[in-house]
């Protein structure tokens, strides 16, 4: 729950979802639900060389399944609360 938190607070910002197929896509988070599946509006793809086909989708909806790494913009990071949150879930409160 600790992260699925987290990334409803971050909808409305940019984000980059890299793919187990080593797909990259930059997007602004539209929404998140509990199994991590993620919504982007107005993305692209980070190596538009490498995968044409993927220039004309602007909208898309990833299962949480096939994320490997979603990067967030450095100042959308709060480490302080991050922190806090994995101390309380460490302890099972």
């Amino acid at each position: 729950m600790l992260f699925f938190s987290y990334f409803k607070d971050m909808v409305g910002r940019e984000v980059t979802v890299e793919l187990k197929n080593d797909l990259a896509i930059r997007g602004t988070l539209h929404s998140v639900d509990q199994y991590l599946n993620i919504k982007l509006e107005n993305t692209r793809v980070v190596d538009e060389d490498k995968y044409p086909h993927m220039r004309s989708v602007r909208n898309c909806f990833i299962r949480g399944s096939v994320v490997r790494y979603v990067q967030l913009p450095p100042d959308g990071v709060d480490i302080e609360l991050l922190h806090d949150a994995t101390r309380r879930e460490a302890r099972g409160g």
